[in-house]
């Protein structure tokens, strides 16, 4: 699709994570364009004057190569990001926010990571094309999956979530020598037809441990994981080439196959760990469903045991995302078109059993905390990425509980957990802490205080007090952007807004949002002659303190995202939600075409999305 989109622009860029979707992709544009001028920006290749360049993120994505002497901004046309759902991770957005394209486009088969919130935001929630793995299904794109609940009998019980997810060393301890669990996969690998299945392992033992019961079996198999390896393990490329040949029958893969694998003729994959994440789960079960010769469906083998979470990721088999919210207990969603969902009778009572457990909310959110964590490779995570990869069942916990919210006191919460670096430490025993706290929690019925208090942030270069014309140039900044203005009046139109003068904004800034932050800011917004509003001096000394900028940063993107996602706080209940966006599909459906540049495009299925996340509020 990339690939013909970008057919009639003159300079492409392709970005990916891994060089196998890069070869892959420059097939795919060699065909389309019929061209061979194209090169590869990655590893010792350092092609910068083909019409279209391949590379890798992990390499143009450092500083030292959005330089003009390699790339000017404006250099490429078109842009395209594959698996766009890390374009939340720093190297992505710098090379976004470098290039100035004619066009950019994202490409994901999972762009509601948890809540998909970042994602969306990065491209204006511009959705040119949606199509769910439901509809992917039913019009014949994908194959159909035939899912098999297998009960496990193997007891979790004894095991304990650290940090959002089991420890792959008591994971070891549990399947090594487990002759039980050895006959059970074999017996369901054997009991449905396949030439070529994907299993999915949580650790290198493990999968050498399957790779070595399936051969001893009569089943030639490998182990595919990164570093060195034993007596079962082939490189990834080597186990594909057997794999597609004939040559073995199964791959076992740790994290190696969750993106960028292209077998089509992949007639099976087996779960053969607890799957805490639903964007994994999802990502590892479009591994087998591209169509291929001969080839009528997937059989998916998912070996349930009581672990946390047990029974709810399948529940994404209906496509209705990450965040539907719906439990295997209550009525059974509508599958996509010739698909098959069976679960075993007794884990039917195992399902009961688990919805009996239950951890407080406090321990909840933690829990999802850690996991967040973890997924970003031990980075602590911003209030930003906490929102974006939470799960929306957790996020709607966080709104319902004040006390227990993180978002309402985030430096709290992170000193609790002892994960406060350095500077945030000297933030935390500051006067800087309790005006973060502020910026948290003030009451925003309108966005009017955002422009305000971004004109103080200015890019990280904190103002102690700020002028006529630069809260004027902030706030026209502000609700110049999308569709922003229609903050500025209930009936408003796009031509009322352009005809607003400078003195009238100016005078709506002082009387509203000013006012309230002087009467209301707990004395740390201040009259100075010749400004507009100011910082109480005390403030002066933690302005320059590296995790204040970054902190204020987080909160303003945060809160501001939070406002725009929720829409008016005046209306809360879902009933007024939906109300809402029939009179916002009204509208966009009344829209003329002279006026494009204010012209929204957006299909129902992503109306029904927002209206449902919209209902959190």
């Amino acid at each position: 699709m990339a690939a013909f989109d970008s057919a009639a622009y003159e300079r492409v860029l392709f970005v990916a994570h891994r060089e196998e979707i890069l070869r892959q992709a420059a097939a795919s544009f060699r065909n389309v364009r019929n061209s061979d001028d194209y090169g590869f920006f990655y590893g010792k290749n350092k092609d910068k004057d083909a019409s279209v360049i391949f590379a890798s993120v992990f390499t143009l994505g450092r500083e030292e190569y959005l330089k003009r002497e390699y790339f000017a901004p404006d250099y490429f046309d078109y842009i395209v990001i594959d698996e766009f759902h890390h374009a939340v991770s720093d190297q992505y957005r710098r090379i976004v926010k470098y290039f100035k394209p004619k066009f950019l486009l994202g490409l994901t088969a999972t762009p509601d990571r948890m809540d998909g919130r970042d994602i969306y935001e990065i491209c204006d929630y511009n959705v040119p094309y949606e199509l769910s793995l439901k509809d992917a299904i039913s019009k014949g794109m994908l194959v159909p999956f035939h899912y098999y609940g297998v009960y496990d009998g193997t007891d979790y019980s004894s095991l304990h979530l650290v940090k959002g997810n089991y420890l792959k060393k008591d994971l070891n301890a549990l399947y090594r020598d487990n002759a039980y669990r050895y006959d059970l996969i074999y017996k369901y690998y054997k009991k449905y037809p396949s030439r070529r299945a994907l299993g999915f392992c949580c650790s290198r033992m493990h999968a050498e441990n399957m790779a070595k019961a399936f051969c001893e079996r009569g089943i030639p198999s490998a182990a595919v994981y990164s570093n060195s390896g034993g007596p079962y393990r082939l490189s990834r490329e080597c186990a594909v080439e057997k794999l597609l040949k004939g040559e073995i029958r199964v791959i076992f893969s740790v994290d190696m196959f969750n993106e960028g694998l292209d077998i089509a003729s992949l007639d099976m994959v087996m779960f053969l760990r607890p799957t805490e994440s639903p964007v994994v789960f999802l990502q590892q079960l479009g591994r087998g469903l591209r169509r291929c010769k001969g080839k009528e469906y997937l059989n998916v083998l998912d070996f349930i045991g009581n672990y946390e979470k047990a029974g709810r990721v399948p529940l994404l088999l209906s496509g209705c995302g990450a965040a539907c919210g719906a439990r295997i207990l209550d009525e059974m969603p509508d599958y996509p078109d010739d698909c098959i969902v069976d679960f075993e009778m007794r884990l039917i009572d195992l399902f009961q059993e688990m919805e009996m457990r239950g951890l407080t909310v406090r321990e909840k959110i933690r829990q999802e905390y850690f996991r967040i964590k973890e997924e970003l490779n031990g980075k602590v995570p911003t209030r930003m990425e906490l929102f974006t990869y939470m799960e929306d069942d957790i996020y709607q916990l966080c709104m319902k509980h004040a006390k227990e919210n993180p978002f309402r006191g985030y430096l709290e919460y992170l000193h609790e957990l002892g994960d406060l670096s350095f500077f945030e430490q000297e933030l935390y025993e500051s006067m800087g802490r309790e005006f973060i706290k502020f910026l948290e929690t003030t009451e925003m019925q309108k966005v009017y205080k955002m422009p305000v208090l971004y004109s103080i942030y200015n890019e990280g270069r904190i103002r102690m007090a700020v002028t006529d014309a630069e809260v004027l140039s902030a706030w026209k900044n502000f609700f110049s952007t999308g569709l922003n203005w229609k903050d500025l009046g209930s009936d408003i139109s796009i031509d009322q807004y352009r005809k607003i003068t400078d003195a009238q904004h100016l005078s709506n800034v002082k009387r509203n949002p000013v006012n309230f932050l002087k009467a209301s800011g707990k004395g740390f917004f201040v009259d100075r002659e010749g400004y507009v509003i100011a910082l109480r001096d005390e403030l002066g000394g933690i302005i320059e303190n590296e995790a204040f900028k970054s902190h204020m940063k987080d909160i303003l993107e945060y809160r501001t995202m939070e406002y725009y996602r929720r829409g008016d706080t005046r209306e809360t209940d879902s009933q007024s939600g939906k109300r809402k966006v029939k009179l916002w599909q009204k509208e966009v459906q009344s829209v003329k075409s002279s006026d494009a540049s204010e012209c929204i495009v957006i299909s129902n299925e992503r109306i029904n999305v927002i209206v449902n996340k919209a209902a959190r509020s």
